[in-house]
């Protein structure tokens, strides 16, 4: 990790403690072996390019879009598969873990202005300084890469649900089926939080949504690119990128966020 409309009635957090979330980034992790092929996929499909390479072992990057400021990076990782984390972006770091932490999370890692930590549910997430990132990047190509979703464990799902809502202050409703809770972030902020219930237990574990125009057209352009078809639901395609992971296509307006009219 790195330092440098559905349904239901919502409701908005009150003032945040240290100030508001300011930007979020979307980290794409996966495994170091599969690092360069993971970046070439991601940066084809965002139309992004590449920043140099950070860290000890050059195990981070940013995705620069031509217009706007990032909001993408991508971490390789020493141990496991990898998978999708968020990095919740202040002006007063401290002020951030010191809630996050009073709310129920744990410091896994403090570092010199940034700190990683877990959820109740046992999701890592990062509280990283601002640096004055304000332009959200344009959709490309009818998609945008705006959405983490955090997939939850049946028995602490609603206890997730409270930690993100209250952390963050953003509208909070029930989505557009039982199992999904959606967190919408004040306008100019590129990524929504979808929170999903697991049917069985198993870890916390997190991917990325992209909102698609037509998601036919951007499947076959992933597919283009490198990436597989696993399954197929009415709203949503899940798919897996060269490196292995898995992301999902989803019909939504890659303006808003929100679901069309005719989808329920």
């Amino acid at each position: 990790m790195d330092g440098g409309a559905e349904g239901g009635a919502g409701k908005t957090g009150g003032p945040i403690s240290g100030g508001p979330i300011r930007w979020t980034y979307a980290f794409v992790d996966r495994p170091a072996a599969e690092f360069a092929r993971a970046c070439a996929f991601w940066t084809a499909v965002t139309a992004t390019r590449l920043s140099a390479p950070r860290g000890d072992q050059g195990e981070f990057v940013t995705l620069l879009p031509e217009n706007g400021d990032a909001c993408v990076k991508a971490q390789g990782v020493r141990s496991g598969d990898g998978g999708a984390h968020l990095d919740l972006v202040v002006e007063d770091v401290h002020a951030l873990v010191d809630r996050a932490v009073r709310l129920g999370a744990e410091v896994v890692a403090p570092h010199d202005g940034w700190a990683v930590l877990r959820s109740p549910a046992g999701q890592l997430f990062c509280a990283v300084p601002w640096q004055g990132e304000a332009e959200r990047p344009p959709v490309v190509d009818g998609s945008r890469l705006d959405q983490v979703c955090l997939d939850v464990p049946p028995a602490a799902f609603e206890g997730e649900v409270t930690f993100w809502a209250t952390l963050t202050g953003w509208d909070s409703r029930p989505g557009s089926r039982p199992e999904f809770h959606v967190l919408r972030p004040p306008a100019g902020l590129p990524l929504r939080i979808l929170l999903q219930r697991l049917d069985t237990p198993r870890p916390a574990s997190a991917h990325l949504d992209i909102a698609c125009a037509d998601i036919d057209a951007t499947r076959a352009h992933h597919k283009s690119s490198g990436a597989t078809c696993v399954s197929h639901q009415p709203h949503w395609t899940v798919m897996r990128d060269p490196a292995g992971g898995l992301y999902c296509l989803t019909g939504r307006s890659p303006e808003t966020g929100g679901l069309p009219p005719t989808a329920g």
